[in-house]
């Protein structure tokens, strides 16, 4: 099983206003560029009108709008082991701000993008091409951060600082979700398809822009400015030493992707359209409480990562899912008897699905110093392309048979997460 390594850079102290500062700026930064990449889903019946032909039939035209959502994810691996093969050997910043950068422009482009009805085909081939750009971003920055801010801060305050980042991404899902909002309740549905869809794009291409300004001012991690120092930097392919020296860390960091890929997409994407289709919720009930939830998620993060710094991330895991394994199994069953527990049940489950905030607390610790970001990248985007596509159809296949299909994937999934807990508990020992 992996070795965990923690850097012995910085002597144990407390945060300083540096690290908040770092802190700070990568949440924000993250929060932005996870808005730029989920925005998409959100406009996603408006882009299909606008992109493909107008006599398309209706479940093709979602079908092909979803199928240039989905490249975004299958983009990430790809994205994520190239910029984390070059954060390995040239500087974690340097990538730090080209995956934001990478991000920014295509969602920019995607806000002034001619239509089908002015460019043919051109249209969804330019849209898909700059969705596979948005994937490579995202699968760099995601494992990027968390490498970056854990290098940064005390080792004693990685679970804190790893919650708090995790936190900034979900909070980006937040600004889709209440942009979408603002945009829908603004526009008429004419305006909206003549030029209102454009501004959420537009508005994001901003922010990524701004955020590229902002991350100048980080500086490089001391873990690597270290390993620069001491010439002891990878000496061959990063991945290469990762794949050959450190495959248990790999098992350990794709199953605790999965565990962190089914709380985030059963929980917070999927159920504001269960809650509709199977509970009869109005759209806008749905999407108030799924924004609750959100907000629940983001101080759950915060919570996980800083329990893990003062328990260890056995406990976290072992008391953590058996708590998101109850309040989802209740919010599930509880609904259709009693509707009117819709938010406080929701806004629990969320605070609980706040464990994966410890999940890359274990993760930057599995991998030593010299190929961190490579190991981490590598587990993160792999196990995301495979579980992440999978999910959103296990979930649907299993609600063809029972409304209590979501509750039972992550009571499956929660019951993995506790043996996870157990097994790092007895290695911590």
């Amino acid at each position: 099983m992996p070795t965990v390594s923690s850097s012995t850079v910085q002597p144990s102290r407390p945060l300083t206003r540096s690290d908040y500062k770092t802190l700070s700026l990568s949440a924000l930064g993250g929060a932005l560029e996870f808005y730029d990449f989920i925005i998409f889903v959100f406009f996603a019946t408006v882009v299909g009108k606008l992109f493909f032909p107008a006599d398309m039939p209706e479940w093709l035209r979602l079908m092909q709008t979803f199928g240039i959502f989905a490249a975004g994810y299958l983009a990430r691996p790809l994205g994520g082991i190239v910029m984390a093969h070059f954060g390995d050997l040239l500087g974690r910043k340097k990538m730090f701000t080209l995956s934001i950068f990478m991000m920014a422009v295509p969602t920019l482009i995607m806000g002034l993008l001619p239509t089908y009805a002015q460019i043919g085909l051109w249209a969804p081939i330019l849209l898909l091409l700059m969705r596979v750009i948005q994937g490579a971003a995202i699968g760099g920055e995601v494992p990027g951060a968390w490498v970056f801010v854990s290098e940064h801060v005390p080792p004693r305050s990685i679970g804190y600082a790893c919650g708090t980042l995790t936190a900034g991404l979900t909070s980006g899902i937040l600004l889709g979700s209440l942009v979408a909002t603002l945009i829908n309740s603004l526009y008429s549905a004419e305006e909206l398809l003549d030029y209102a869809w454009r501004i959420p794009f537009l508005l994001g291409g901003v922010f990524g822009l701004l955020s590229v300004y902002l991350r100048r001012w980080l500086h490089e991690t001391p873990v690597f400015a270290e390993l620069q120092l001491r010439k002891a930097l990878a000496e061959e392919v990063p991945l290469k030493a990762v794949l050959r020296d450190h495959r248990g860390a790999i098992l350990l960091s794709m199953l605790l992707t999965w565990l962190l890929s089914a709380g985030v997409i059963v929980v917070i994407l999927m159920t504001p359209t269960v809650l509709q289709t199977v509970y009869g919720f109005s759209p806008a009930t749905a999407l108030k409480a799924n924004s609750l939830a959100i907000v629940c998620l983001s101080l759950g993060c915060v919570g996980a990562g800083s329990l893990a710094d003062r328990f260890g991330a056995g406990w976290v895991f072992i008391l953590g899912c058996l708590a998101l394994l109850v309040s989802s199994w209740t919010f599930y069953h509880s609904l259709l008897a009693h509707p009117d527990w819709l938010f406080p049940l929701y806004a629990i489950t969320g605070l609980f699905v706040g464990v994966i905030g410890a999940v890359p607390f274990v993760m930057v610790r599995a991998f030593p110093a010299a190929v961190r970001f490579s190991g981490l990248s590598f587990s993160y985007n792999l196990a995301y392309a495979i579980f992440g596509g999978l999910t959103p159809m296990v979930v649907t296949l299993m609600l063809k048979t029972s409304p209590m299909g979501p509750a039972w994937y992550v009571a499956i999934l929660c019951v993995m997460g506790m043996l996870i807990g157990v097994h790092l508990l007895r290695r911590q020992r």
